[in-house]
């Protein structure tokens, strides 16, 4: 199979999933003509081109074991009219448990053909000072197997005739896909003695969830709890206080006491 170029498709709020993919398209040494940045707000009134012969690498974090519902929703405004795929989920450490298998069959879903998907490490959202989870990743190996990985795919690309003749990629997950239900009345918290009204913290939110005047106001009706505006946030003035998430950073950091290691399916 020959490929021209790559195109990145990705959600990533906090940027660690930016990161992954962006690493192993750097393996794959295909130029890369192409982002589509699935972040920004705006994207979900976009209209784009339906792709044909390129080769794409589809990111997206886990939230509780599963795809966002929010990046779903915006992936399934792009058609891949038998495209190749490249599926990619990012978590924090604990467990990726569904997300892979819902990310490859959504891929499935808008007509690209999966031939390899993988599983990385990034900074859990929750992840602070006093209680770090994942800190730091993805980090220097992290990145090393990112680009081993693309090497891997350059290698099975050469194999291909064309990716209708092949199966999607076989990947972890159960189906039907895990339950995941957050509260919808969390939002986070601004110290008003730490805030400067820089306004960063309306500007990263996916959802523009975040007004900015002479005060930080935040719709909880549109928070996805992604934590881009804790982790971009210059004065560290948004935190999260709700006891639900307190709860759940607790938990998550016992279950991730041990590093876990990118896993790759070709």
């Amino acid at each position: 199979m020959h490929i021209n170029s790559v195109k990145l498709i990705y959600f990533s709020p906090t940027k660690t999933t930016e990161r992954i993919v962006k690493c192993i398209a750097r393996g794959i040494r295909i130029d890369t003509d192409t982002l589509i940045d699935l972040t920004p707000p705006e994207v979900k009134t976009r209209d784009f081109e339906e792709l044909h012969d390129e080769l794409v690498i589809m990111g997206v974090p886990v939230y509780g074991g599963r795809v966002p519902p929010e990046a779903a929703k915006r992936l399934r405004r792009i058609r891949g009219n038998g495209a190749a795929a490249v599926i990619v989920v990012v978590y924090g450490n604990r467990a990726y448990e569904d997300a892979l298998l819902e990310l490859r069959d959504l891929a499935v879903e808008q007509g690209f053909k999966p031939i390899a998907g993988a599983a990385f490490i990034g900074e859990h959202s929750y992840s602070s000072k006093t209680m770090p989870i994942a800190t730091g990743r993805p980090d220097t190996l992290d990145l090393e197997k990112a680009k081993i990985f693309g090497e891997l795919i350059r290698k099975k690309i050469k194999d291909i005739r064309m990716p209708y003749e092949m199966s999607p990629v076989h990947v972890p997950g159960t189906f039907p896909y895990r339950k995941w239900n957050p509260p919808s009345d969390i939002s986070l918290v601004t110290d008003q003695s730490r805030c400067t009204l820089s306004g960063i913290c309306a500007d990263v939110c996916p959802m523009a969830a975040i007004t900015v005047n002479d005060t930080v106001l935040t719709d909880r009706r549109k928070c996805i709890m992604c934590s881009a505006c804790v982790k971009n946030c210059p004065s560290g003035a948004r935190t999260w206080e709700d006891p639900w998430i307190k709860r759940i950073t607790k938990w998550v950091s016992r279950k991730s006491k041990e590093r876990k290691e990118p896993e790759m399916f070709l």
